[in-house]
């Protein structure tokens, strides 16, 4: 079935229609980082429940990651087709299922059928990444990288808020035969469907659409270039959007690795459970808080500036947490400028790949970007567990910091170029 192609919007009609598509993605952007939250909180114990070990927890973590991998390139395939808000509404929706699904393998004892909910409930944080982008479909150009950080930003309320009414959550399913720890799930469920169902009744026109009409007639019309294999070629084709893929994915999967593994880092120090939650907290706070600021310094300074400012942040992040031992303040300063340079990366490589491809490859090519990202990731997480197993925290920092050799080498390329 074809995507409904929307009339031509009057220039005088854009800025209203710019500022009601963001605060739609906005409003549904808490909703995702609230379901998201709600579900992440307690997924590990939840794991640790159902298997009957500690050893297994470790599995809904990577199980959650695995989702928007899994769901990135679909999604990019449906939107290229259809627009943003059949992508967005399918991945709200499969969170939702997998939630569902999540919350009947915890309640039947099934640890298998746990995981598979656990994958699909994780891919409903894929709405959230490709939320970015519908961000900067009708984005004035200098202002591309502002759109997308506003988007990000939001996800700071949810984040905060999940953890903090998983206990009511869990208490709501009381007498209903469901493990209190899944009763997360069931709340995250219905916030998935909450979201999904605003995004098809209020995202419209359709951003994307809409910014192929305005990009002429044949392109609202042309569906060449729209493939998947067409977004890899533009990726391939820029020197630009390369440098983009891999600020993105560098990033992600520094602030994954070295994140996943803090926690066990503060234990081995004395840190309690509240500490380590603190330290968390600050680290989230890094990652969403300011992400306005790496927009505004994005549309102001650059795109390069600001991936420069990203390897900076993370090294010294890295720098940080790695030589911490028992200076718990440290580690959490450390992690605080982490998130601060996942931000600078994240804002600034979306808006450098979304400025350096054709309109018509861009769905493809972002989707293309989160599959990265959320595949290196998953990887990373995975191997963090092995380094500081064998050789320990600081080395696994070390390694984090080796991850900005290919960002920092590409940016003195594109500067290079550029001067």
């Amino acid at each position: 079935m074809a995507a409904e192609i929307p009339a031509a919007v009057s220039p005088a009609r854009l800025p209203a229609l710019r500022r009601r598509i963001q605060a739609v993605l906005i409003a549904t952007q808490i909703l995702g980082g609230l379901g998201s939250a709600i579900g992440f909180a307690l997924a590990a114990v939840l794991a640790t429940e159902v298997s009957g070990t500690e050893a297994l927890s470790g599995l809904a973590s990577t199980a959650a990651v695995a989702g928007p991998a899994l769901l990135a390139m679909p999604l990019a395939a449906l939107m290229a087709r259809r627009g943003r808000r059949a992508g967005l509404v399918l991945a709200y929706l499969v969170g939702a299922v997998g939630a569902g699904v999540a919350v009947l393998g915890a309640t039947v004892g099934d640890f298998p059928l746990l995981l598979a909910g656990l994958v699909g409930f994780g891919a409903g944080s894929s709405a959230n990444l490709a939320a970015r982008f519908a961000a900067a479909d009708l984005a004035e150009p200098d202002r591309r990288a502002r759109a997308i950080s506003t988007v990000v930003w939001a996800t700071t309320i949810g984040a905060v808020l999940g953890p903090n009414i998983a206990a009511p959550a869990g208490a709501s399913v009381a007498g209903l035969g469901i493990p209190p720890a899944a009763g997360p799930f069931v709340w995250a469920a219905g916030v998935f469907v909450a979201a999904a169902v605003m995004v098809a009744l209020l995202l419209r026109p359709d951003p994307l659409l809409t910014a192929r009409v305005l990009a002429g007639p044949e392109e609202a019309e042309a569906a060449a270039g729209r493939s998947l294999r067409a977004g890899l070629r533009a990726v391939r084709e820029s020197s630009r959007a390369r440098l983009a893929l891999v600020t993105v994915a560098g990033s992600h999967t520094a602030m994954v690795s070295i994140m996943s593994m803090t926690p066990v880092a503060l234990t081995h120090h004395g840190a309690d459970i509240r500490l380590i939650g603190l330290v968390i907290s600050v680290h989230i706070a890094g990652m969403y808080a300011f992400s306005p600021v790496m927009g505004w310094l994005s549309d102001r300074l650059g795109r390069l500036t600001v991936i420069g400012l990203a390897v900076a942040l993370i090294a010294v992040a890295a720098l940080l947490a790695g030589t911490a031992g028992p200076s718990h303040g440290q580690v959490a300063l450390g992690l605080f400028v982490l998130g601060l340079g996942w931000s600078a990366g994240l804002v600034a490589g979306s808006a450098l790949l979304t400025d350096s491809v054709p309109q018509a490859a861009r769905a493809a090519a972002q989707g293309l970007s989160d599959f990265t990202m959320n595949t290196c990731a998953g990887v990373g997480g995975l191997a963090a567990g092995l380094i500081v197993s064998q050789a320990g925290y600081g080395w696994l920092n070390a390694v984090g910091a080796c991850l900005l050799v290919p960002m920092t080498l590409l940016a003195v390329r594109g500067v290079v170029r550029r001067g």
